[in-house]
């Protein structure tokens, strides 16, 4: 059992129990008090301001957090990273510097949490099997669901890095060419308005062209997760598509959540993926190795009621498999870079993370609890995208949310 593994003590601070905030979590993000943007961590339901803690207490990692984002802290590696980890465990569960680190601590409503790191890159994934299939029976219902080449490679694409934003930013429909059923080509507002629940994989350490990422080296270039919505404009995506793939209608907003949950966070929460038939080529196959699936559960929450759980462990792809993938071919990693998922989707009807999915395109509508129907979102619709993991000694793990409401473009 690691350190990770083993039951943290108990913080000062006294965070409720069961609290997903804990010492064992300590996700990383940028918050404004009203006088710029600061590094942070949450503990429970407040903030601790990473750069006057270092400053008070003269460490010389203060410089880590020097710009008001996590640039610096992400692009430093992972000794780094697990310094400032456990200096953050030890400082917030011993009392020598309580009365130092007190003062520092804000409550979360009292800021604005901020887009957390610079967006270098975003590569969006078609990891999961079920989410495929289901695609695949819905647009190809006399041929096989699944493309010959899903189960030898992640499938993906790269999206547009300058429309990543934080939780909680407004999310106008977007405008743009499609097909009505009539056939007519026509400019206008997206009318199938989707979400794609996803798990984010946030990198760090980055590397130069021409060097591949083995599936061993995935914690040394990824520093954490975070929860994704990579909206999605169905009929225009579905006008455009062919042969090059998402453009239009996956571009105009894809919303992160605020925090960023190190790796280490996640070493209970690890798990082996669904078996691979057939056997992935070298570079992807983690048979033999310290497989990388992950125990996350997902809610997807529309205006208030939950309307699906979806589970990340039955994905097909593993992020480090992603990201073996991603730099098989030489391309290089820079710090910020962000690559996601791809919808989380499990085998059961209520465990489909996209509207697509769970409507069936449309044809079997949902009924929310206060009569009104849905196929896929309305002006004014709020979603809301949560995730918990298992923690050590019990505990959860928290991945906060991720939340965008609909207005007219």
């Amino acid at each position: 059992m690691t350190a990770e593994a083993a039951p943290l003590p108990a913080e000062w601070i006294a965070v409720p129990e069961g609290d997903p905030f804990g010492l064992q979590t300590l996700p990383y993000g940028v918050f404004d008090a009203g006088d710029g943007s600061r590094v942070g961590v949450r503990v429970g339901d407040r903030v601790l301001d990473l750069g006057a803690a270092y400053r008070v207490l003269g460490s010389p990692d203060e410089r880590l957090f020097a710009d008001g984002s996590l640039d610096l802290l992400l692009g430093a590696g992972v000794a780094a990273w697990t310094r400032v980890r456990a200096d953050l465990q030890a400082w917030l569960s011993r009392t020598d510097h309580r009365n130092v680190l007190e003062p520092l601590l804000l409550p979360l409503e009292s800021v604005v949490m901020q887009l957390p790191f610079t967006v270098a890159d975003y590569v969006d994934f078609y990891a999961s099997e079920h989410h495929a299939t289901n695609l695949g029976r819905m647009f190809r219902p006399d041929q096989e669901p699944l493309t010959p080449n899903w189960k030898h490679l992640p499938i993906g694409y790269h999206g547009r890095a300058g429309t990543v934003v934080v939780s909680g930013e407004p999310v106008l429909r977007p405008r743009g060419q499609l097909r009505r059923a009539d056939g007519q080509i026509v400019v206008e507002p997206s009318a199938r308005l989707d979400i794609e629940a996803e798990i984010g994989f946030v990198v760090g350490t980055p590397t130069a062209r021409g060097q591949a990422v083995p599936l061993e080296a995935f914690t040394q270039h990824v520093f954490g997760i975070c929860l994704v919505n990579d909206w999605s404009a169905r009929d225009i995506q579905a006008w455009e598509y062919v042969p090059l793939g998402p453009f239009l209608g996956k571009s105009f907003h894809t919303s992160i959540s605020p925090w960023i949950v190190p790796l280490a966070a996640l070493d209970t929460a690890r798990v082996a993926p669904p078996a691979r038939d057939p056997r992935p080529a070298e570079y992807l196959d983690d048979s033999s190795g310290s497989p990388w699936g992950l125990d996350v559960r997902l809610d997807v929450a529309l205006n208030g009621h939950v309307i699906s759980r979806p589970p990340f462990a039955s994905m097909y792809w593993t992020g480090a498999q992603m990201l073996a993938h991603m730099t098989i071919n030489g391309a290089s990693l820079r710090t910020g870079d962000l690559f996601a998922s791809g919808t989380v989707s499990g085998p059961l009807p209520e465990q489909r993370g996209s509207l697509i999915e769970l409507t069936w395109a449309g044809s079997e509508p949902l009924t929310l609890p206060d009569g009104s129907v849905r196929t896929f979102l309305e002006n004014e619709d709020e979603v809301v995208i949560t995730a918990t993991a298992p923690g050590p000694g019990g505990t959860v793990v928290g991945l906060g949310e991720v939340r965008g409401r609909i207005t007219a473009g």
